[in-house]
C-alpha cells in the first residue's frame, strides 16, 4: 500500500481527521461516539502510554523494504491491523458499515462488525473484500445472540469477537446531560424488535449481567467459527482464556473507562503476552493513532492492532475514502517506523526495539547497570512471575487463613493422613532399619555414613526398594533404573511437565475438575491445561478424544494427559477397568503419554483395580506415585516410574526417567537421604511390601468415608434433599467426595461457614481449571475422628439450611 499525497482536503494525520470530523458530525452524536468521561479518561492514558514509547532507531541494517503482511487465525493480512468494531458508523456517513467494508477490503485488512451495525451483515458481506469478524455481546436471551451468529455464519463470517468486560455502558455522563437518543431511523440492522433509542437503556436491560467462563463453551456449541474475547485486562483472565479455549484476545479497556485507575492497554500488554505464551493470537484496540503505536504495540507482544475512532473520523470527513485515506496514512506511517528500526516483518518487532521516555541513551553495559535506582526497596507484583497473581495459588493460602482464624471450627478442608496413625520413636526404629539394611547388603561404616550425611545420588537412593513396592503391592514390574525418587509427588509433577512440555505448541490436558497441584505446577511452568471435563462417573475418553482433535485442528500438539484415576481428588470418582482400558488404547492410537496420579487406592478399603501403569505395555504411562499417604507423610518422599525410551541427536537411547534426574538436579538436587532413610527403612523391614502398614489406615479410612456417608443420609433425609437441592456422591474409598449444594459455594459462603458455625469445607470451583463446579463442595474425611465427622456434618446440614433460606 502506498500513499501518493494528502488525503481529503489536504489532511495529512490522523490528528487532521478528528478535527475536522467534529465539523461533519453533530455535538450530541460526537459525544456518544467519543464515550463518556470515564472513556475519555481512559482513552487519554492509553494515548500516553503510547507516547511514553520510544523507538530506537538502528542504521546499515541492510533491511530494505519492510513487509508488512502478518498472518492471523490462518488469514493473510496485509497489514498487521484492523478496523474495531464500533457502533452505527450511519452516525458518521450515509454509507455506514457498507463504504468501511469497502475500504478495509482494499486496504486488505479485516473489518470487525459491531452487534449494533447499522447495514445489515449481508450488505456488508456483499461490499467487503477482506475478514469479516463479528463482535458480540451476550443477550439475556441467548436466542437472540444465537440468531446473530448464525446470520453472520451463514453471511461468510470468519470469526467471533465476545466483548466479555462491558455487561452494562456504564454511567456516560455526556449522554446523560444530552439525554442523548438515536436519531429517527437509526438502529440496529440486525436485532428485531425492542427499544434502542437509548443505547445505555437498552444494554441495562438486555445484555446478560452475570457472564461467567460458561459462556465460552456455551459459543462453542453454536458456532465452530474461532472465538476472540474482547476486553481482557489480567494475565490470570488472559491465562484462562486459553484455557477455556479462546482462539484469541483482545486487550482492551472499554468497560475499564468506568474505573478510575484502570490500566492503560499498552501498559498490560506485555504481562498478557507472556501469560498466553504463543498459545493464541494477541491483539490490542485503545489508543494507536500513528505507526509507531502500531509497531510499539508489536514489539511489547502484539500480533496485531485495532484501529477505531480515526475509521470513523475518515468515515465522516470523505466516506469510503476517508477510511482509505486513515488507513493509507497509517500503512505509510508504519512502513517508515519499521525502515527506521530495521524490523523486517511484523514478528520481527521485539521487546529490544523499545527505549521509554528519559531512559539513557543506549550503552554498552547491560541495561541492569544503567537502570535508574527505585526510590525504594520494595518490589511490584506486576514485575514478578505471572503465576504469583494466579487465583489458583491463592486457594490453598486462603484456606489456611480460614483454618487458623477458626482453630475451634471442624474442617473438612485438609486432605491430608490422620494423626492417630503415627508415634515420635518410630522414626528412629525405621531409621535404625535402614541403617541395617545397608550393612546386611555389604556397605562399609564410611559407606552408610555417606548414605545419611551426604548429598547422594539425583535420582535417589532407594530406588530398588521402592521397584520392590510397585511389583508387591502394585503389580508394577520396571527396573530401578526408571526410578526417580522426589520430594513428594508434586515435584514428579513438576518434573514431568518440564520434561514434556517443549514449548507454547504442546498440551497438557488434564481431568477436571482436577487436583490444584497439576495446573500450579503448570502454572509456574507458563504451561496453560486444556481441562477435559469429567462426567459423574468420571471420565469419557470420548469427551479426551475430541479435545485433542480440537487442540491438534488449532495447530497445537497434545504431550500429556494427567488423571487421577482411583478415588480422585477432588470428586472422588474412580475409573471403570473397561476405561482404563479405552484410555491405554487412546494413548497409543493418539500418541500421547498418561500421566497416572493415584496416591489414595492402597489407603482405600477392598481391593483396587488395576493401575494404568500395571495394564501398560506400550510405555504409555508415567507413574507418578507417593508414599506420603501409605507411610510417611511428613518424609515427603514420592517417585516417577518413567520408562520411556528416549533418544539423542546421536542415536544414544536412554530412559525419561534419566532426563527427569537432569531437571530434578537444577530444581532440588536430590531428596533428602534422611528421608530417604526413613521411608526405606519401613520398606525394608517388610520386604519391600507397603501392606502390613497400610490395613490398618486403609480400614480406617473406608469407615470415616462410611460415617460421612451415614451422617449426611441422617441429616438431610430423603424427602428434603430435592427441596434443598442437597446431593452427593459415594466413593469407595480415598479421602474425598463432592457435595452440591443449592447455592454459591464460594469464598463468601466459606467465610460465613467458618464464622457462624463453625464448619469448613473447600469450594470445588478451585479444582476447575476454567471455571465451573461453583455450587460444589468438597469434604474431605481423612483427618478427623468419626465423633469429629459427626458433629462437623451437623454444623453443615445447619449452615447449608440457612444459606439456601438466605
Amino acid at each position: 500500500m502506498s500513499v501518493t499525497g494528502p488525503g481529503a482536503a489536504g489532511l495529512l494525520t490522523l490528528a487532521d481527521y478528528e478535527t475536522e470530523a467534529r465539523r461533519h458530525i453533530d455535538p450530541h452524536v460526537w459525544d456518544f461516539l467519543a464515550g463518556g468521561a470515564g472513556e475519555e479518561r481512559t482513552l487519554a492514558a492509553n494515548t500516553e502510554a503510547f507516547g511514553r514509547v520510544r523507538l530506537r532507531p538502528r542504521v546499515l541494517t541492510g533491511t530494505g523494504a519492510p513487509d508488512t503482511k502478518c498472518t492471523v487465525l490462518g488469514r493473510t493480512w496485509s497489514l498487521p491491523l484492523g478496523v474495531a468494531p464500533m457502533a452505527y458508523h450511519v452516525l458518521a456517513h450515509e454509507e455506514a458499515e457498507v463504504a468501511t467494508a469497502r475500504a478495509a477490503g482494499a486496504a486488505g485488512v479485516p473489518l470487525v462488525v459491531s452487534t449494533f451495525a447499522s447495514r445489515t451483515f449481508e450488505d456488508i458481506a456483499r461490499a467487503a473484500h477482506g475478514p469479516l469478524w463479528l463482535q458480540l455481546y451476550c443477550f439475556r436471551d441467548r436466542a437472540t445472540t444465537r440468531r446473530l451468529i448464525e446470520r453472520a455464519e451463514q453471511a461468510g463470517f470468519e470469526a467471533l469477537v465476545l466483548t466479555v468486560d462491558a455487561p452494562r455502558l456504564g454511567r456516560r455522563l455526556r449522554d446523560l446531560r444530552n439525554d442523548f437518543r438515536l436519531p429517527p431511523g437509526v438502529h440496529p440492522a440486525n436485532l428485531t424488535g425492542g427499544d434502542y433509542s437509548s443505547p445505555r437503556a437498552h444494554a441495562r436491560t438486555e445484555f446478560e449481567p452475570a457472564l461467567d467462563w460458561s459462556v465460552v463453551a456455551w459459543l462453542r456449541t453454536v458456532s465452530s467459527l474461532p472465538l476472540l474475547l474482547k476486553g481482557v485486562l489480567d494475565p490470570a483472565d488472559a491465562r484462562r482464556a486459553v484455557a477455556a479455549g479462546a482462539d484469541g484476545i483482545v486487550v482492551s479497556n472499554h468497560g475499564g473507562r468506568q474505573l478510575d485507575g484502570a490500566p492503560a492497554t499498552l501498559d498490560v500488554l506485555p504481562a498478557i503476552a507472556e501469560a498466553v505464551a504463543g498459545a493464541c493470537p494477541v491483539l490490542v484496540d485503545g489508543g494507536p493513532r500513528r505507526g509507531v503505536d502500531v509497531l510499539a504495540a508489536l514489539a511489547l507482544g502484539a500480533d496485531a492492532v485495532l484501529l477505531g475512532r480515526p475509521v470513523l473520523h475518515g468515515l465522516a470527513v470523505a466516506g469510503e475514502q476517508g477510511v482509505t485515506d486513515v488507513l493509507d496514512i497509517i500503512a505509510e506511517e508504519l512502513t517508515e517506523a519499521m525502515t527506521l528500526t530495521g524490523t523486517a516483518s511484523p514478528t520481527a518487532a521485539t521487546p529490544a526495539l523499545i527505549r521509554t521516555q528519559g531512559e539513557p541513551a543506549p550503552a554498552p553495559a547491560p541495561a541492569a547497570a544503567t537502570a535508574a535506582p527505585r526510590a525504594t526497596s520494595g518490589l511490584r507484583r506486576e514485575e514478578l512471575h505471572g503465576s504469583l497473581s494466579d487465583p489458583v495459588l491463592d486457594t490453598m493460602t486462603f484456606l489456611n487463613e480460614v483454618t487458623h482464624r477458626y482453630p475451634e471450627a471442624i474442617s473438612f478442608a485438609p486432605g491430608r493422613p490422620y494423626d492417630g496413625f503415627f508415634e515420635t520413636e518410630q522414626i528412629f526404629t525405621h531409621l535404625r532399619r535402614y541403617l541395617d539394611h545397608l550393612e546386611a547388603g555389604g556397605a562399609s561404616a564410611a559407606e552408610v555414613r555417606s548414605a545419611l550425611f551426604q548429598y547422594g545420588p539425583t535420582s535417589g537412593r532407594i530406588r530398588e526398594l521402592i521397584a520392590a513396592s510397585l511389583r508387591l503391592d502394585e503389580g508394577i514390574d520396571v527396573p530401578a533404573e526408571s526410578i526417580v525418587v522426589t520430594v513428594g509427588a508434586q515435584e514428579a509433577m513438576l518434573l514431568a511437565v518440564r520434561a514434556l512440555i517443549a514449548g507454547p505448541q504442546d498440551v497438557l490436558l488434564v481431568s477436571s475438575p482436577c487436583y490444584v497441584g497439576i495446573t500450579g505446577a503448570a502454572r509456574l511452568l507458563d504451561v496453560v491445561p486444556t481441562p477435559v471435563p469429567e462426567t459423574e462417573d468420571g471420565l469419557r475418553c470420548a469427551d479426551l478424544e475430541a479435545a485433542l482433535r480440537a487442540e491438534r485442528a488449532r495447530g497445537r500438539r497434545p504431550r500429556a494427559f494427567y488423571v487421577v484415576p482411583d478415588h480422585s481428588n477432588p470428586s472422588g470418582t474412580t475409573m471403570s477397568l473397561a476405561a482404563r482400558r479405552e484410555l491405554l488404547d487412546l494413548a497409543e492410537r493418539e500418541d500421547i503419554l498418561i500421566l497416572e496420579d493415584s496416591p489414595y487406592r492402597l489407603v482405600s478399603p477392598g481391593r483396587q483395580l488395576p493401575t494404568l501403569k500395571s495394564l501398560d505395555r506400550t510405555r504409555r504411562v508415567v507413574h507418578l506415585g507417593s508414599l506420603a499417604k501409605t507411610l510417611f507423610p511428613g518424609a515427603r518422599v514420592g517417585f516417577a516410574v518413567a520408562d520411556q525410551p528416549v533418544t539423542d541427536a546421536t542415536g544414544r537411547t536412554g530412559l525419561l526417567a534419566d532426563e527427569l534426574a537432569k531437571i530434578k538436579s537444577m530444581v532440588t538436587v536430590n531428596t533428602s537421604p534422611v528421608s530417604q532413610a526413613v521411608v526405606g527403612g519401613m520398606l525394608a523391614a517388610t520386604g519391600g511390601s507397603t501392606a502390613p502398614y497400610t490395613e490398618e489406615t486403609a480400614a480406617y479410612y473406608g469407615d470415616a468415608m462410611r460415617v460421612t456417608l451415614e451422617q449426611l443420609a441422617a441429616r438431610f433425609p430423603d424427602e428434603e434433599r430435592a427441596a434443598l437441592g442437597v446431593g452427593w456422591n459415594e466413593p469407595s474409598g480415598g479421602f474425598f467426595l463432592a457435595l452440591t449444594v443449592s447455592f454459591r459455594a464460594d469464598n463468601t459462603a466459606l467465610m460465613r461457614s467458618a464464622e457462624e458455625f463453625g464448619v469448613i469445607w473447600t469450594p470445588m470451583s478451585y479444582f476447575y481449571p476454567e471455571g465451573g463446579g461453583e455450587s460444589v463442595l468438597r469434604l474431605s474425611v481423612s483427618y478427623l475422628t468419626h465423633e469429629q465427622i459427626a458433629d462437623g456434618i451437623a454444623r453443615l446440614a445447619r449452615f447449608i439450611r440457612s444459606q439456601a433460606r438466605a
